[in-house]
């Protein structure tokens, strides 16, 4: 149980001993987009300790523990408390859209835009965000843990590679995003500058309102 960790925090920040008693499976059924924005949250007093399925009660129980607060056990209309699970694409039905590619937040996915795509089981979470995304529903869920749960079907492991990856992932997506929206500034820019150029008005006027719309 990740109980059992805490006295090897030593002198970690708060938030980190938080993180560190989530699975990472970066699955967002605590109400935040990974395990870090929930540890920062609880630690902040802004979220609970019982908004994590994946860790189940123990896990609900050592968070507790982490903030000197009541336990409690986690709540149940969030999920359900399973063992660990992999995601599995169905060769014969995947179109290569790469929607699960988008939606996996620790880049366990692989392939091409209109080529298969592949699931790299070890660096799997079984977050089960790939679902919803994929418009054929071609992908699967395979136990992984057989009855284990929580902390026992989880490694600390395969906890520091999946926290790795969501963090990586996480600062090259806002890369991606910052350069799209830098292309399209530059693009925009480009257009006022020669706005006079490419319409088909020449009433100053009219091109000063387009530029303001701009």
């Amino acid at each position: 149980l990740p109980v059992m960790r805490d006295d090897d925090d030593g002198g970690l920040a708060l938030i980190e001993r938080l993180d560190r008693l989530l699975p990472q499976t970066q699955c967002g059924q605590c109400g935040y987009p990974g395990c870090r924005p929930y540890a920062e949250a609880m630690s902040r007093n802004e979220a609970g300790v019982d908004q994590c399925p994946p860790g189940g009660d123990a896990g609900a129980r050592a968070l507790a523990h982490a903030l000197g607060v009541p336990a409690r056990p986690y709540d149940r209309s969030r999920g359900t408390h399973k063992p660990t699970q992999v995601a599995v694409v169905v060769e014969a039905d995947c179109i290569g859209c790469t929607k699960c590619i988008q939606a996996c937040p620790v880049d366990a996915i692989i392939g091409g835009a209109k080529h298969m795509h592949v699931v790299i089981e070890p660096l799997c979470t079984g977050c089960e965000l790939c679902l919803p995304a994929c418009p054929v529903d071609c992908i699967k869920l395979e136990n992984a843990s057989g009855s284990a749960t929580g902390w026992a079907a989880w490694s600390d492991a395969a906890a520091q590679t999946a926290r790795t990856r969501y963090a990586s992932g996480t600062q090259r997506r806002q890369r991606e995003t910052d350069e799209h929206a830098a292309r399209l500034e530059a693009k925009t820019q480009t257009k006022l500058a020669n706005l006079a150029e490419h319409s088909q008005h020449t009433d100053p006027v009219v091109l000063d309102h387009k530029r303001q719309i701009i």
